[in-house]
């Protein structure tokens, strides 16, 4: 599955050659770089293609191939906190017990342990800085958990993060918008060896 860009308000000023070539054939995919280098904006971009919705000054070709995709999820760690909107769980007690008495970092891992499994198999998990709040071996845990996705539901991933963890997993392929260029590092089956896509 590939992203083709054809214009971006954003990407366009960053100074990105347009069009931009986004491999999304990947199952597990790191958006690497800066602050500031593009890489929220790139997750958003791809969740509006998936759902085939138009925004303004953004142009994109998606390339599906045979991928079926059953939901897409865009989940983004600071804006998505369930702690931050108690009153939605007036009908569950105990969660919103939960939400009032764990931390940030035992809520969002209660996400990937409970509420992302629950998607269905093939679903694509878009996730902006999902280490948000969790310690070093949590960030580990978290991606045993993206992996178990990929290989018992079939899911593809693609995460904006800062997390050395989720960087340097042998697994994850990595687009690093700072040097607009993919660099991939996948072994075994979950990927397969590609050129860089981002000129």
């Amino acid at each position: 599955m590939y992203l083709k860009i054809l214009s971006h308000p954003v990407f366009m000023n960053l100074n990105f050659h347009m069009p931009m070539v986004v491999d999304l054939s990947h199952p597990l995919i790191m958006l690497e770089g800066e602050n500031g280098s593009g890489k929220s904006t790139l997750l958003h971009s791809i969740y509006y293609a998936l759902q085939g919705e138009e925004v303004e000054n953004y142009a994109y070709r998606l390339d599906r191939g045979n991928a079926e995709i059953p939901k897409v999820l865009l989940f983004d760690a600071e804006q998505h906190n369930p702690r931050n909107t108690p009153s939605l769980y007036e009908d569950q007690p105990a969660m919103k017990e939960f939400l009032l008495t764990a931390s940030h970092g035992q809520v969002m891992l209660s996400l990937f342990k409970d509420l992302f499994p629950q998607l269905p198999d093939g679903s694509v998990l878009l996730l902006d800085e999902p280490e948000m709040a969790l310690s070093q071996s949590n960030q580990l845990r978290i991606l045993k958990m993206l992996k178990e996705l990929v290989d018992t539901k079939n899911f593809r991933i693609v995460a904006a993060t800062h997390s050395a963890h989720l960087l340097n997993s042998p697994e994850t392929y990595i687009i690093n918008l700072d040097r607009h260029v993919n660099r991939n590092v996948t072994t075994g089956p979950l990927g397969m060896e590609g050129a860089s896509t981002i000129h």
